[in-house]
This record gives structure tokens, sequence and C-alpha cells, in this order.
């Protein structure tokens, strides 16, 4: 992340970087470069494989890995899958998994762990209520171990363990190795449990017909699965079993683990700044002053507008997803008159362009306020991109964005967060960007009656 840094100080816009003495790869990390790429259509621009290539056994031909016409068919099948009268349900479910990771904390606690690593916790939780999303499934992970969720962990520590190992990029060589072996029989857990539950449903649907089917649903939460099994296409055609598959792995892939570091890492910033984290306590304690109960509603997320900057500032800061790749079929001009040639990769670093002091004064501070509307409405469009842009996008933002404001807001009503100082933090840019050994965080439980104070600063 340093070398990073140092690039864009010395480039500021663009720079030619090789990866070995044969790979010409264009770093971006100016908003002025990066909207020609992002913004060329899926076809012109579409997804390069270096990167993205070892997800593919894994993930099949869902939204982030298929091209063409294909990946065009399904993104407009898909689209309403994220209505957000399809997410509004959702918002009851991440209520009931934060409550169990709460409940789950305040027990360690108890028992005299007041220090926990907010990435295992998080994504234990994010996996449980994704599930409950996707299938209608509660495997009850948060509290005993499910086979599907350890495959799901063990694929992405191995996808990002050969990334690294570059003789292990050759399938014939990598399938010979024990990570080799692992991957295949962790990709045949997840594929097993996903195309169980598709053909249950499907076998259902068929056997009752598509109304009665409809009629069935009502009154439940209709799940992603469900989205998929009656999702048609402008020609009246269905998507197959495989492809609900690859879809719902894909899903599961991509909600997890990006939400679960943009959530451990906002808790972090925040215990890193005690006055804004209570400024958040009191906007959702008072938010929630009359509620009879302790749920975030839908209607709620809107009202809640300086948790939401700080959220959208800790994604800035440290972005899940530190870069996206291109591989551009055509010639791609720059503003300045420059040519991106076609056929090389475009690496688009979102953490660059987010960290560039030319776009984001004194980039390296925290600072919520930089998204408050006055601050930002002269900022270039594409200079906040923790979602991607342009076609190819993140489908899942709206999603993401509502279980973060639910997990924050009740995670701040419930708890203080503070440093531990014993466990220094250092980013570590994996499939998502995570730190190192963990991001361990004091908690301290507030009760009901909890008099606003502000945790110490930190020293």
């Amino acid at each position: 992340m340093q070398y990073v840094d140092e690039l864009v100080g010395r480039y500021g816009h663009s720079c030619l970087w090789w990866f070995g003495p044969w790979l010409p790869i264009l770093r971006l990390f100016h908003p002025e470069a990066v909207k020609p790429v992002l913004l060329e259509s899926a076809a012109i621009a579409p997804k390069d494989y270096m990167f993205y290539g070892f997800l593919k056994p894994w993930l099949g031909d869902g939204l982030l890995l298929s091209n063409g016409a294909k990946w065009v068919r399904h993104r407009r099948m898909l689209t309403p899958a994220f209505h957000f009268d399809i997410l509004k349900p959702y918002v009851k479910i991440f209520n009931q998994s934060t409550d169990i990771m709460h409940a789950k904390w305040r027990r360690l606690v108890a028992s005299g762990s007041t220090s926990l690593d907010m990435f295992e916790q998080v994504s234990l939780m994010t996996l449980d209520s994704l599930q409950k999303c996707v299938f209608s499934y509660n495997s009850n992970c948060q509290e005993t171990p499910s086979d599907y969720i350890a495959a799901i962990l063990e694929l992405s520590s191995l996808v990002v363990r050969r990334q690294h190992r570059l003789l292990l990029h050759w399938d014939f060589l990598y399938h010979l190795t024990p990570d080799g072996w692992r991957f295949r029989r962790a990709c045949n857990t997840v594929h097993h449990f996903t195309a169980d539950v598709v053909q249950q449903r499907h076998q259902a649907l068929n056997r009752l017909g598509r109304e009665a089917w409809l009629k069935s649903k009502q009154g439940k939460t209709v799940d992603f699965i469900d989205i998929l099994l009656l999702a048609k296409d402008e020609d009246g055609r269905d998507l197959s079993e495989e492809d609900i598959a690859a879809e719902a792995d894909t899903f599961m892939f991509e909600g997890h683990d990006t939400t679960a570091s943009g959530l451990s890492w906002v808790l972090y910033n925040l215990a890193c700044h005690p006055e804004y984290q209570e400024r958040c306590r009191e906007e959702i304690k008072d938010l929630m002053r009359d509620k009879e109960s302790e749920e975030i509603e839908w209607e709620d997320l809107s009202q809640m507008p300086f948790s939401t900057m700080c959220i959208k500032e800790s994604l800035r800061l440290h972005p899940p997803v530190t870069a996206v790749s291109r591989c551009c079929t055509e010639d791609i001009k720059l503003p300045d008159g420059r040519v991106l040639p076609k056929g090389n990769i475009c690496l688009i670093s979102i953490y660059g362009t987010h960290h560039n002091p030319a776009v984001w004064p004194e980039p390296q501070v925290y600072n919520p306020h930089r998204f408050d509307p006055e601050n930002s409405k002269n900022k270039p469009p594409l200079a906040f991109m923790p979602f991607s842009a342009g076609p190819r996008n993140c489908i899942g933002q709206n999603f993401a964005m509502a279980e973060m404001k639910v997990v924050l807001a009740l995670t701040l009503l419930r708890f203080a967060v503070r440093l531990d100082e014993s466990r220094p933090v250092r980013r570590k840019p994996e499939l998502i960007l995570r730190s190192e050994n963990g991001l361990w965080l004091h908690l301290e439980p507030l009760g009901p009656s909890h008099e606003s104070r502000t945790p110490a600063p930190r020293s």
C-alpha cells in the first residue's frame, strides 16, 4: 500500500508498471485517467482474466466473471433483484444477524475477552446474513462450525495464495499441489450445497406451478434464489440451474468479504477517532429515542447523515476492493491525447485514486466532513468509487450500504469501541483489504441507561 502511495505521489495520473520482464500493466489512479476505461461499454472494456481467472472454477460464469452477451443478459435479469422493494425485508435479517453477533460479544467480554478480531467476527456475521438472504437458510454459523462457510473462507485464502506464487498460475501445476487438492475439495462443498438448494427450489416451482408457488411465498421474505428462479429475459427465457448456482455463489463471495472489510475498517476508524464515534452514537440514539424496540428499519437508513459520512470516508481511506482490472479490445483515448493501446491490462487503482493528493487533500487523514454535501459537490464523480463505476459497477452496492448502516448503528448503540494498542494494524491487500494479523478492538458494553461519554483519545 505504501508503494502505491509512492507511485501516486510521483506520477499523479498514471504509470506503466512491469509484472516480470514481459507483461506491461497500465496503472491508473486519477479520475481523468480512470474515466475513459471504467465508463466504456462492457464489450470494449471486459475484465482481465489474469487477475480474475483463478476464481472461475469456484464462481463459474456469474456476473463477476462473465463477459459479452451473457453478461449483458444476466445483468439485465438480475437488476430487479436489488430494487429497494426487494431489499427492504432484508433489513430485518441484518438486525437478527447483528443481534446474534452482539450476544456473542457480550458473552466473550463477560468471560474476559474484551479484545476481539473484527474481521473474524464480522465475516461470520455477514456470511450468516447472506445465507439467510440468498438461500433462506440458517446454518447458525456464528455459533457452530459450518462446512459450507469453512469452504468459502478456505477458497478465498487459497486464491490469494495462488496469486502470489507465479509457478502455480499454470493450472496443470496447481492441480498437482496440496493447495490445488484443497481448492477442488472446497469447490465441491460449495457447489453441492448451492446445487441442492437450487434443484429443490426448482422442483417445488415446477410441482406447484408459478402462480401457486408465488402464492405460497406471500408474507415471506423472497430470497435471492427465488428471484433468480422467476427471472426472465426479454424473450421469456429462464436462467438455467447452472446459471442460478453461479450467480448465487458469486453473490455469497462478493457480498460477505467486501462488506465485512468495510464494516471492520469503519469500526477501526471510529475507534481511532472517539469524537466522531460519539457523534455517530448520539445521532443513532436520537433516531431510536421514541422506538419501542432496538431495531433499525429501512426508513431509518436515510436518517443517519453523519454516520453515512463516516462510512463513506472509511470506504475512501480503506476501500475493500483496492483495484479492478480491464483488458480493452479497442484503443482508449485519454483526455490529454495519449492512448491506452488495446490488448494491454489496465489496473484501475481504487486505493490510488482515493489517496491521490491531487484529488483528496491530506489523503491519509480520516475526515468524514469530506462527504458533507457542501464539501463534496465539486468533486469529480470518479474521485470516490468503492463499488467501482460504469456499466460493471457493483450491482449489490445498495445491499452492502444498507447492511453496513444497520450493523454500525446497532454496534455503536450497544458498544464503545477502542483500539487495542498491543496489536498494531498493518494493511494487507488480498481479494479485499484486510489487516495482516487481524483487526483487534476493545469492546465496552453500554447498558440501556448509558450516559454518553467519550472514550479516551488515541495516544
